[in-house]
């Protein structure tokens, strides 16, 4: 039977239901309390565990939306869908903390993506582990591609009306990016490996400090996110991607938490600090039908599923996040890590894991109380500091002892690490194979981000920015079942991207977003400046909302400054302000005619009625070169 979901609106049933599933929400959390004031929590237990987040792409390398097809193909209840379509996730199975457990979650693991790209095969798709995929468009986030799932249409009908208004974000690395969006699937763009720690309930704020503690250096050796539509951003661009896709805070002046966030504070009681905050400080925003009385359970000596607690903790993000779990039918409490992002390869993957593990035991052994030697802004801006610059971040770490990150992690952390995995009694071999593979990346300074970047760099001379980014995936889903750790990858040659039967189909992948525009006020003068700087023949014209409403041509320019003072006339006099124009998912082809039969010199690229690019003749003239001197050389 589908469960049944009901979002936040103005409808007298809905808002009953929503104060419903709230009174259940406080129950919940009250079992909770007596679940822990009884000691009814397995103690003594560590397991671990783990969800791999990944992208289905077509032959050409673009985002497919097949996930349902996938599954179909699967029939196995470890995979399950994620936002959009072309996401997938598998989770592992969870197992105890120590021994074989790394080759076990590792061999698991291949075997979970062996199976994922034997089935995408048959779809003539593949698989690409990647925190973002360098290949998603702005056109692969309609709400169209969202998964057919009622929960995540009715979470993005709830934080779209709570927002108010588009989601806006913008990002700055050495590139810029500002994006407006209707819709919460531009957190489809993300993917992770999710690493579970059970611990006991009396050391869970010792532990999830830790947690803090470790997360900015830890991600500064693990960053595999640098790219989003082109834009070189921060080293784990997910960070701030992922919290702005789902933030659903209006312009009301006040402060208030983000629901993607590291925290803004130590925890110092149990984890009930961490629900209860969830709860005062992030408001419902779907709400599930359920008879469960959790109190009547516990008096029967069962233990409850507290649906309504894990549902409204699973929309509130932390970047470290406090889960409830029933195993064998005994509760438990687990930290989940949730900054690791997806890829490079399974063996960094299970490398980066088997880091976190050995600092999640060794650190609140060796230092004790974190808290006591670290504050909690340090820890927070080593976590942002780490996204953005990677093994480049400084790293404020215990004591007010600041390091570059690579001597932190060779000097201090890793060799720590190796001592927390031997403590929780991992085998010796799999602990210095996995923590060798975190070194040789430090050392060599090659992290997922810094190969991406290193090889977007080399192709800049060599094609258009379309084939390298498809040159990038291709090279990625070729190495990674190659199964080699990053640091041994080579960089990615542009003639991965599969030649231009593959790159020069749509208009986008084709088009120039490195434009200049003007409106319809300024004066031609500025026009014709712009066009001897900037060395192009047509400038478009839009307004402040940047909706196209004309162009202005060289020819135009030349008439009107002919004339006495022509320079001081308005744009708006002499543009066409009924210019072809083209929408970016259309077929080049398409494009080459409308340029051909309207003897036009350029054509705005149109998408909501807003400027997203040009295609000029400069465009095609490199395309033909190109193509003609593989033809002759042929």
């Amino acid at each position: 039977m589908a469960t049944k979901y009901s979002v936040e609106a103005g409808g007298a049933d809905e808002a009953a239901q929503l104060r419903e599933f709230t009174r259940r929400l406080l129950a919940d959390l009250r079992a909770l309390e007596r679940m822990l004031a009884e000691g009814m929590f397995e103690s003594g237990v560590r397991r671990i565990g783990a969800e791999q987040e990944v992208f289905l792409v077509d032959r050409d390398g673009n985002p497919a939306c097949a996930v349902q097809a996938m599954l179909e193909i699967l029939q196995d209840p470890h995979f399950v869908t994620e936002v959009a379509q072309f996401n997938l996730e598998a989770n592992l199975d969870p197992q105890d903390f120590g021994g074989d457990c790394l080759s076990r979650m590792e061999r698991q693991l291949e075997g979970f993506m062996g199976r994922a790209r034997k089935a995408a095969a048959t779809l003539g798709h593949r698989v690409v582990m990647t925190g973002i995929l360098p290949t998603v468009r702005k056109a692969d986030l309609a709400l169209a591609n969202m998964t057919p799932i009622p929960r995540y249409h009715a979470l993005n009908r709830a934080m779209t009306r709570l927002r108010g208004r588009e989601f806006e974000f913008s990002l700055k690395g050495l590139d810029e990016l500002h994006l407006r969006h209707d819709s919460v699937m531009v957190e489809s763009c993300n993917a992770s490996f999710q690493v579970h720690l059970q611990v006991d309930p009396g050391d869970f704020a010792r532990m999830y400090n830790a947690a803090q503690a470790v997360a900015g250096p830890v991600l500064a050796a693990c960053t595999n996110s640098p790219l989003l539509f082109g834009r070189r951003l921060w080293q784990e661009t997910r960070i701030a991607l992922f919290q702005q896709s789902v933030d659903v805070r209006g312009r009301t002046g006040r402060e208030s938490p983000p629901r993607v966030d590291f925290g803004t504070r130590w925890v110092k009681g149990s984890v009930l600090d961490l629900f209860q905050e969830g709860i005062s400080r992030h408001r419902v925003l779907i709400a599930t039908e359920s008879e469960e009385d959790p109190f009547a359970k516990l008096d029967r000596g069962e233990i409850p599923e507290l649906r309504a607690l894990r549902l409204h903790n699973g929309t509130i993000y932390r970047w470290n996040r406090a889960c409830f779990g029933v195993i064998d039918g005994k509760p438990h409490l687990r930290i989940e890590a949730r900054m690791l992002p997806s890829g490079p390869s399974v063996a960094d993957e299970i490398a980066n894991t088997a880091f976190w593990l050995g600092l999640m035991q060794a650190v609140p052994e060796e230092f004790g109380d974190v808290t006591e030697r670290m504050s909690f802004d340090d820890a927070k801006a080593n976590f942002l500091n780490a996204a953005r610059q990677g093994l480049g971040a400084s790293i404020d770490w215990l004591d007010g002892e600041t390091h570059p990150a690579p001597a932190l992690l060779l000097g201090t952390l890793i060799p720590l690490a190796l001592k927390g995995l031997a403590k929780a009694g991992v085998d010796t071999p799999d602990a210095e194979r996995c923590l060798s593979i975190i070194e040789e990346r430090v050392k060599t300074g090659c992290t997922g981000s810094r190969w991406m970047q290193k090889s977007f760099q080399d192709m800049a001379s060599h094609g258009t920015e379309s084939e390298r980014l498809h040159a990038l995936t291709a090279a990625i889903v070729a190495r990674q079942e190659q199964g080699l750790p990053v640091s041994r990858w080579p960089f990615a040659k542009l003639q991965e991207a599969g030649g231009w039967e593959r790159n020069y189909l749509k208009v986008e992948q084709v088009m120039s977003t490195d434009f200049v525009t003007v409106q319809e006020g300024d004066p031609v003068e500025l026009v014709a400046d712009l066009m001897l700087w900037e060395r192009v023949r047509h400038v478009p014209v839009e307004d402040d909302e940047h909706r196209m409403v004309g162009l202005v041509s060289y020819r135009g320019v030349l008439r009107a400054m002919r004339k006495p003072d022509g320079g001081a006339v308005a744009v708006s006099e002499i543009m066409k302000r009924d210019p072809w124009v083209i929408a970016p998912d259309s077929s080049t082809l398409a494009a080459v005619e409308i340029i051909r039969k309207n003897d036009v010199g350029c054509l705005p690229v149109v998408k909501d009625g807003r400027l997203v690019g040009v295609v000029t003749l400069k465009n095609f003239m490199g395309i033909a070169a190109e193509l003609l001197e593989q033809k002759l050389k042929g």
